[in-house]
């Protein structure tokens, strides 16, 4: 089967109620709108069925993604590329403001892969672009992470820190334990259980599996 209808595949069978997911993504977008302006250019990496982009506010949204769903998802005010995120973005360099990527990076099939994807990244953002990461922590979840077919990078908070060093970026924020892991499984929590998990971080270090990266392009990167 080639890629794009696998990936479309896997996820029609492991996401099923969409409505929900939405509502719970709302409010995920509205608590990382603080490093998100209005007025900026947005990226979302690996954006599947574009609950995030959807949500988040920005002045021009972009969709990157290999599954032909990622399209039909999309609002009309997103502009998606259907792509290999390993190979060169179908965007000019320096033209964005923020990237995000959620779930994503443990599906490359490889280091490299990861590291053309975080170079691109690099690429396309701005002086002093931004760019946030969230992803299970494979230093938490190790007994569920690959409970996922499609999982093949084992990542943990202090490798993709590593990481990001290599592809020219500078970490400014790291939480190791952020989300559940199962936050946005199958069955999503209640947006007013996430809304209200998220303003009570005093809960992050017993629940989280999921880490949160914020990093800077590097200056030597401008």
């Amino acid at each position: 089967m080639e890629p794009a209808l696998e990936l479309k595949e896997t996820y029609a069978n492991r996401f099923q109620d969409e409505v929900k997911r939405s509502l719970v993504w709302k409010e995920l977008a509205r608590y990382f709108q603080q490093w998100i302006s209005p007025q900026a250019v947005i990226l979302d990496l690996g954006a599947g069925y574009c609950e995030f982009i959807n949500n988040v506010q920005a002045q021009k949204k972009y969709a990157i993604d290999l599954n032909p769903t990622t399209q039909s998802r999309a609002k009309p005010d997103v502009h998606v590329l259907s792509q290999d995120v390993t190979l060169e973005w179908q965007l000019d360099s320096g033209t964005v403001d923020v990237v995000f990527s959620s779930n994503f990076l443990e599906h490359l099939a490889t280091k490299d892969g990861l590291m053309d994807c975080l170079r691109q990244a690099n690429r396309v953002l701005k002086r002093d672009g931004t760019l946030i990461l969230l992803g299970p922590n494979i230093r938490f979840c190790a007994d569920v992470y690959w409970d996922f077919f499609d999982h093949h990078l084992p990542l943990s908070d202090r490798s993709l820190v590593e990481a990001l060093g290599l592809a020219g970026f500078e970490v400014e924020k790291v939480i190791d334990r952020f989300l559940p892991f199962t936050m946005q499984g199958r069955a999503p929590a209640h947006p007013l259980l996430v809304r209200t998990y998220l303003r009570l971080p005093i809960f992050w270090p017993i629940l989280g599996k999921q880490f949160l990266i914020i990093a800077k392009k590097a200056k030597s990167a401008q």
